[in-house]
């Protein structure tokens, strides 16, 4: 790291500890040419992820969407607000860890569907029913049969 008083480009790192926010570490430098101290930050570089809408369109990842839809579907259920949390970020790190660019939203839906199978089944079956659409009493049905067929 180049010291920012004598842009000498080699300095020490003299402690190490995660910055108040926790998503980076904050170091103090030493430069032995100057002796002059500084603090830097490091942080972990994201990509930036593009969800693929059903009509093509994109927009970027955005985890209030996914956070949303789980609520909705847990509304008036016995599920507290840690356990839904839990399962935004299992669904989370599960959508970052396929390492890709551009995700079509019906990935994540996927991955929101079996999060929500196992978190709490008639918050599967609201959720199931508003992102598969269906259309009638039937649909609705042959989804309940799959859960108790299990």
């Amino acid at each position: 790291m180049k010291c920012p008083y004598c842009n000498h480009l080699d300095t020490r790192v003299i402690d190490s500890r995660p910055a108040e926010d926790g998503s980076s570490i904050r170091r103090r430098r030493s430069c032995d040419v100057c002796g002059k101290r500084f603090t830097t930050y490091e942080k972990v570089e994201t990509i930036p992820l593009i969800v693929i809408k059903k009509d093509n369109n994109r927009e970027q990842y955005n985890r209030g969407k996914i956070e949303r839809g789980v609520l909705r579907a847990c509304y008036k259920r016995p599920v507290s607000a840690d356990e839904i949390q839990r399962t935004v970020d299992r669904i989370e790190t599960k959508v970052f860890s396929l390492e890709e660019k551009e995700i079509p939203s019906n990935v994540i839906g996927e991955i929101v569907m079996e999060e929500l199978q196992r978190l709490d089944e008639v918050a599967y079956v609201r959720f199931a029913s508003v992102y598969r659409e269906f259309k009638d009493v039937n649909t609705f049905m042959d989804e309940i049969k799959k859960i108790l067929d299990r």
